[in-house]
């Protein structure tokens, strides 16, 4: 998978996933405009999307109701490193959900993928592109 990530002017980046572009921006009393959410921010929505993606395909795969289905995340965040020390997911399920798949509901949000990864985060790489030959007149 490869994305694209570019610079349209201030404080904005986008990235360019596929046929989709992802926008962020950094608040107003970090230089940023405001205008998207901050990249920080689009990590931790990922953490509960996916989540919830896995409860939803859970219900629906069981014919069971997805109506007010809900997922409500807290972050703490280390007041020193200023990192995320602890996130919390809590699923409101849709009424008519019977009793006996609530574990494994859990256990299918606990099993997204975003989890997963961070549980065995890649290693990361970091470099410059080839510079092009430049021309001194």
């Amino acid at each position: 998978m490869n994305i694209e990530v570019s610079f349209p002017g201030g404080k904005r980046v986008a990235a360019r996933v596929g046929d989709h572009l992802i926008e962020t921006d950094q608040p107003a009393q970090l230089g940023g405009a405001g205008s998207a959410p901050a990249p920080f921010d689009l990590f931790l929505a990922a953490l509960g999307t996916c989540a919830g993606i896995y409860v939803l395909g859970f219900l629906q795969s069981r014919g069971l109701p997805t109506a007010g289905l809900r997922v409500r995340q807290h972050v703490e965040m280390d007041s020193e490193t200023h990192l995320a020390s602890r996130v919390c997911l809590e699923i409101t399920l849709p009424s008519g959900v019977p009793e006996r798949y609530r574990a494994a509901i859990v256990r299918a949000a606990e099993s997204s993928k975003v989890k997963k990864t961070l549980a065995h985060p890649p290693s990361f790489e970091v470099g410059l592109a080839p510079s092009e030959q430049v021309t001194h007149v």
